[in-house]
């Protein structure tokens, strides 16, 4: 387990794909994930067997007083480039918008750059998808670049934005 200040990390098991299975198929949570089917349990099962065990993707449980509350993972992990892509998901609505992203993302960070000797996380996120591009930047990351008009939601294209952090500019808090 990893701990946070306000969350803990742990292993994704078995038993949180039925959260998961929930999270992913309600709208409200997935906006800015850019799912745009449902997923029934048995892709969520798929996803899971084939996602365990595999060194380059490492997904974790988000854990407030021992509930899950979402998820988190590093993902194409690059280990000769030391490099992941960093991907998110607060399922439980009543825990949005009260620092356990934040916090979850520091606290992976944090690993990632102290346990796993990273260099770069870096991570992909809706324009329109402004409280997640705040929590990213009170987390350190900064903008690299824009994919103009790469999604189309709601009648209208949005552009997609790159965001990065190194090692050197974590401050670990």
């Amino acid at each position: 387990m990893i701990a946070g200040k306000k969350v803990t990390l742990r292993a994704l098991e078995k038993e949180d794909l039925t959260n998961c299975w929930k999270w992913i198929n309600d709208p409200e949570i997935t906006e800015g994930l850019g799912t745009t089917f449902p997923m029934s349990k048995y892709e969520e099962e798929k996803w899971y067997e084939k996602s365990i065990g595999d060194e380059r993707n490492k997904y974790f449980a988000i854990e407030v007083d021992k509930k899950h509350i979402g998820n988190i993972g590093l993902h194409e992990i690059d280990w000769i480039n030391r490099k992941a892509t960093l991907g998110i998901m607060i399922g439980e609505k009543d825990y949005l918008n009260k620092g356990y992203g934040t916090d979850a993302i520091k606290t992976i960070l944090k690993f990632a750059f102290g346990n796993l000797n990273l260099n770069k996380i870096h991570l992909t996120v809706f324009e329109y998808n402004k409280g997640a591009v705040r929590c990213y930047e009170k987390c350190g990351f900064k903008k690299e670049g824009v994919m103009r008009e790469d999604v189309f939601r709601d009648g209208r294209y949005y552009n997609t934005l790159f965001m990065s952090i190194l090692r050197s500019e974590f401050n670990g808090t």
